[in-house]
């Protein structure tokens, strides 16, 4: 009966090692001349052709996910535009310099506004300096359904 038990023992350890995956790699420390950084792993996004056996590769174009790598990373000229108007009317900003350019004199006015507000002063757009605004995000309100007259 002990003997049985070793084996059956000895036969699940093997499966799970059998399952796990060996390859994945550890945390990885990569230095750079000015700061230091720690990146891990980050899975591949999931495309069209790699739902296939694993480990099989497929060449073609398939369209990869949308992942916060290939994202907007920087606001349209509309946007910066619409910032600097908001700006313009707290008094913070010229109206003639809101051309959709950010420049200097936008992050001036925009360290000046973040200042007021008791903000982190730095001149960046953020969440909180768009709040604070009025340009956070748009909640629409549900409406109330037309009662029935009877």
């Amino acid at each position: 009966m002990r003997q049985l038990l070793s084996y059956l023992v000895a036969a699940c350890m093997a499966i799970l090692a059998w399952g796990a995956d060996a390859t994945t790699p550890v945390k990885k420390k990569t230095t750079t001349n000015k700061k230091r950084s720690v990146t891990a792993h980050r899975p591949t996004p999931v495309t069209k052709g790699s739902l296939a056996k694993k480990g099989t590769t497929k060449k073609g174009s398939a369209k990869t996910a949308s992942t916060w790598r290939n994202r907007q990373l920087s606001p349209t000229p509309d946007r910066y535009q619409e910032i600097q108007h908001a700006l313009a009317a707290k008094g913070y900003l010229q109206p003639e310099d809101a051309d959709g350019k950010w420049n200097q004199a936008s992050m001036d006015a925009l360290k000046k506004f973040q200042s007021d507000q008791n903000l982190e002063a730095s001149g960046k757009i953020n969440s909180l300096s768009l709040i604070a605004l009025g340009l956070g995000p748009k909640h629409d309100t549900p409406t109330k359904p037309a009662e029935n007259p009877q």
